[in-house]
């Protein structure tokens, strides 16, 4: 009977920390860290600015990161949209958007600019930030666009340009921490 209660306490516990943490979508060898990233532009799952997309400025919002795990030896930041239409997905063959990428950014950074690291190509074949822009031809509706921060343990050996699926398979095995901030985007229907 005692036995019986071991085992019903530890399977309940196992059950309570498999519960609580949350999915990845690169996954990390061991059980990852968190970090913390947000912007003194908009609070997380909150509206993008519009200066920080294709109807202002197209400039990046300021990032600030904390909690970086001391045995980090570079950062990595991925931006992108799941949202995008079916018919953006068919014509370029993707299933998400890439608008910023940038690696091997030095562990210490508190804040992300462009120049804060590496720049890897978008999905716009850029090398920088090319901000929300949700098309307006399909059926106009929100998006949302994850900042996703990882801390490495190692540099990755990637040259300039190197595409999210090269960053991806250059961190496998290497991530230690996380975070992730969400914002939103919708334009106004654009006439012509």
């Amino acid at each position: 009977m005692f036995k019986k209660r071991i085992v019903f306490v530890i399977f309940g516990l196992l059950l309570i920390l498999g519960c609580s943490s949350g999915t990845q979508e690169i996954k990390a060898d061991e059980e990852v860290m968190m970090m913390k990233l947000t912007s003194p532009a908009f609070a997380e799952n909150d509206k993008i600015p519009s200066q920080y997309t294709c109807d202002g400025d197209n400039a990046n919002p300021a990032l600030q990161v904390e909690d970086v795990p001391t045995e980090a030896k570079s950062l990595v930041l991925i931006m992108d949209d799941p949202d995008i239409p079916d018919e953006v997905k068919q014509s370029r063959g993707i299933q998400v958007f890439d608008h910023w990428l940038m690696f091997n950014i030095p562990p210490g950074t508190k804040e992300i600019t462009p120049a804060a690291g590496t720049a890897g190509k978008n999905s716009a074949g850029n090398s920088a930030y090319t901000g929300p822009c949700p098309p307006t031809q399909y059926e106009p509706k929100e998006h949302r666009y994850f900042f996703k921060l990882y801390a490495l343990d190692a540099e990755l050996s990637l040259d300039e340009g190197a595409t999210k699926a090269e960053v991806e398979k250059a961190m496998e095995g290497h991530i230690i921490a996380q975070a992730q901030l969400v914002g939103r985007y919708q334009r106004k229907e654009v006439t012509q």
